[in-house]
């Protein structure tokens, strides 16, 4: 659902939207040199996030589709997360965003 909307970088792995990432898929401990090297700020992801959300919330039924069968990953609950989350960017918009994993 996330990497649909456009948000699955922004919102857990948002160094790969540096412009100079370049890390070949599975260099894990390249990958994440280059993340701890190159920090991204709240302010440099608002915009993806604010635009995966508008599209989410215009086409729930086209989102709703990729609800998890399990029930860990429902479109009812990923909103108001997105939501939360943007909120916190736009409060903090200097803060280093860091994703644990």
């Amino acid at each position: 659902m996330a990497d649909e909307a456009g948000l699955y970088e922004a919102l857990w792995r948002p160094y790969k939207l540096k412009k100079n990432y370049d890390i070949i898929e599975d260099d894990y401990n390249n990958e994440y040199e280059f993340e701890n090297s190159n920090p991204v700020k709240a302010n440099e992801i608002i915009s993806i996030i604010e635009k995966g959300l508008k599209d989410m919330k215009a086409k729930p039924s086209y989102y709703k589709k990729f609800d998890s069968l399990n029930g860990w990953g429902l479109y009812v609950h990923f909103i108001p997360f997105i939501e939360e989350y943007l909120e916190a960017l736009k409060k903090y918009p200097d803060a280093f965003v860091e994703c644990s994993r």
